[in-house]
């Protein structure tokens, strides 16, 4: 074994040292620390030279995988490619060094920019103003839903605390509504996917605060009946809640507002610019109609300043760089790739829903999913397989609509030749299913971590060396 292939911890050898401070330079200080704060013994950190400290992190970081390094299929994340130029723009020191306690006269070139953002925000939402303070995504919905129930308290409607959310919503939906103190009411899906009018219309009653959707929905699907689902919501006193997760499939072709919508958020790092993937950072604006618009002072900041500052930079930037005449061919690419893979690989995997989709996908898992010898080839067996082929595993059992879900989005951003590598490696996987089940039941066999067991790191988690 290679000195860098080890833990830090296993290169720690008594008196080695990878730093010098001057003598007495924080002895002399630690009077200024109450005594029960002090340490009684040495933490118990590894004692090791400065190369191998370099080292042993540059080779961690060789580890990962990243949007720099590879293609990630991941449906619902939009993890793409984005332009340098943005990184590099929202680190320009007239930016990157400001304080939020600066004298107001000292910040305007701050301030006109977030402005002109939420001017474009509207152009290509339809909304006519918006909110930069929400962080994330989910944040984001919070905001909107808090939108909601304000727009409804100040009409004296207090009894509407029921939320519709369809059984293909992201995770998220509910989960805002419930920190909102809505009731989530589930509306069920169609065979083609899509909501099921029968369904709603009885739950439309004078307790419901609204809907919220996803359009297209998490199964990459329009909603073929949205004008009617906006009539009916509109009519039973309700508003229509739009998550602009998937809304890069639309981006210069539809706006929500146009469809109906009342409020929205966007996932400014999923739709523009700033991968999100590690839990950060996001940036989750909210925008809503012009009849909504006053709400938005009154609910308050959500967020401390100016919102997630970087973010907002990186989008203004991935907009102006792609201009009007552009900004509108990011939705017909995204869903070109995507029914591109769909069609490439549907002899092979299993296509639940087999309609033309727009930026993304689900497979229920393979086409023939039992081996031949009463074994069951999983969509976990997959993922974990194409590892060994380069690629970041698509995301798996998500949506729960199907036992065996996988969810791919190929994004507008990938070559056709990254696309056919992927089609192919996924096509050799469905051959191995069949000709080499022991090695797709035990891969990845090339990673730094193997197949851990999962349900064990995650309830027995270890967070400290122990050698």
């Amino acid at each position: 074994m290679k000195n860098y292939d080890r833990l830090i911890f296993e290169l720690s050898r008594e008196g080695r040292c990878g730093y010098s401070l001057p003598e007495g330079s924080w002895e002399e200080n630690t009077g200024c620390l109450p005594q029960n704060l002090r340490r009684e013994t040495r933490p118990a950190l590894p004692q090791v030279s400065e190369p191998d400290v370099v080292r042993h992190y540059v080779n961690l970081s060789g580890m990962n995988y990243s949007v720099d390094t590879g293609f990630y299929p991941l449906g619902s994340c939009t993890m793409k490619y984005n332009p340098r130029i943005d990184e590099e723009l929202a680190s320009h020191p007239g930016f990157a060094h400001l304080h939020p306690l600066q004298p107001e006269e000292t910040v305007q070139g701050a301030l006109q920019l977030c402005r002109e953002l939420s001017d474009c925000l509207c152009k290509l939402t339809g909304m006519a103003a918006f909110t930069l303070n929400p962080c994330a995504g989910a944040h984001g919905e919070l905001t909107g839903l808090m939108i909601m129930r304000q727009y409804h308290i100040s009409r004296g409607d207090l009894k509407r605390t029921r939320i519709i959310v369809p059984d293909s919503a992201h995770g998220t939906n509910p989960a805002s509504a419930a920190v909102c103190g809505l009731e989530v009411v589930q509306v069920r899906s169609t065979p083609e996917g899509l909501i099921d009018m029968d369904h709603l219309r009885p739950l439309l009653d004078d307790t419901v605060a609204g809907i919220m959707m996803t359009n297209p929905n998490t199964l990459g699907l329009f909603e073929t009946g949205i004008r009617e689902i906006v009539k009916c919501v509109h009519e039973a006193g309700g508003l229509l809640y739009y998550d602009g997760a998937n809304m890069n499939a639309l981006l210069g072709k539809v706006r929500p507002a146009d469809m109906g919508f009342d409020i929205m958020h966007l996932n400014l790092h999923k739709t523009f610019s700033t991968p999100h993937g590690g839990g950060g950072p996001g940036a989750g604006p909210v925008g809503v109609t012009a009849s909504l618009a006053g709400l938005i002072p009154e609910i308050g900041r959500v967020s401390a300043f100016h919102g997630n500052f970087g973010v907002l930079m990186k989008a203004y930037a991935y907009i102006l760089s792609l201009g009007r005449q552009n900004i509108g061919r990011v939705g017909p690419l995204a869903v070109l790739a995507a029914n591109y893979v769909k069609e490439s690989l549907k002899d092979r995997y299993r296509l639940p829903v087999p309609s033309l989709c727009k930026h993304e996908f689900v497979y229920d898992g393979l086409a023939r999913q039992d081996a031949g010898d009463g074994q069951q080839v999983t969509t976990l067996d997959i993922a974990k397989r194409l590892l060994d082929y380069g690629f970041h595993a698509p995301t798996i059992y998500f949506p729960l609509l199907f036992h065996q879900s996988i969810m791919i989005e190929p994004t507008e951003t990938e070559s056709l030749e990254t696309l056919d590598a992927f089609i192919d490696a996924m096509r050799r996987i469905a051959d191995e299913a069949e000709s080499s089940l022991g090695l797709l039941k035990s891969a990845p066999h090339t990673t730094p971590v193997r197949r851990p067991d999962e349900t064990l790191a995650a309830t027995h988690l270890k967070l400290t060396w122990k050698s």
